[in-house]
């Protein structure tokens, strides 16, 4: 904080550009990107716990409230790693653009099936389809663990 408060003060630091000196300020140390990751982490388990309102009479208002909440704080959680701006560069790479759409298109819909549609099926399956999305999304950072799932599923099939 006292970072930004020197930026946006008067003073002025003739070594480092306007620009840099923002930068710097709005950075955050490893230590607070590791606990806001902690915390959204956390806070992911609203999706889980909201996975469980959905059998209760009227609880898929509920189970969406919690269920996105929790799955957005999920993916909030990686930006606090790498940063927002790498992260949203990553998601949009070629090997995950397809998993990216459809994630946050089922993330749209995923509202619209507890608030107007009103169908416990669809906001099931929006939900299955983002966990195994997410997970294929995942994979590209674990060195050639989409090779093996491919195999896998391929020794499966045959």
């Amino acid at each position: 904080m006292e970072k930004l408060l020197g930026v946006l003060s008067v003073q002025d630091n003739k070594e480092q550009g306007l620009t840099m000196q923002l930068l710097d300020a709005l950075s955050l140390s490893f230590n607070t990107r590791l606990k806001w990751f902690a915390m959204c982490v956390v806070s992911g388990i609203f999706s889980i716990l909201g996975t469980q309102l959905l059998w209760l009479p009227g609880g898929i208002k509920l189970f969406e409230v919690f269920y996105t909440f929790g799955y957005t704080a999920a993916l909030a959680s990686t930006c606090f790693l790498m940063g927002p701006m790498k992260q949203l560069k990553k998601m949009f790479e070629t090997m995950r653009l397809l998993p990216t759409i459809i994630i946050l298109l089922c993330l749209v819909l995923t509202p619209c099936t507890a608030f107007w549609w009103h169908k416990k099926g669809l906001a099931i399956l929006f939900c299955i389809l983002q966990f195994l999305l997410t997970t294929w999304y995942s994979l590209p950072y674990i060195p050639y663990a989409r090779v093996v799932v491919i195999e896998c599923c391929s020794s499966l099939l045959s």
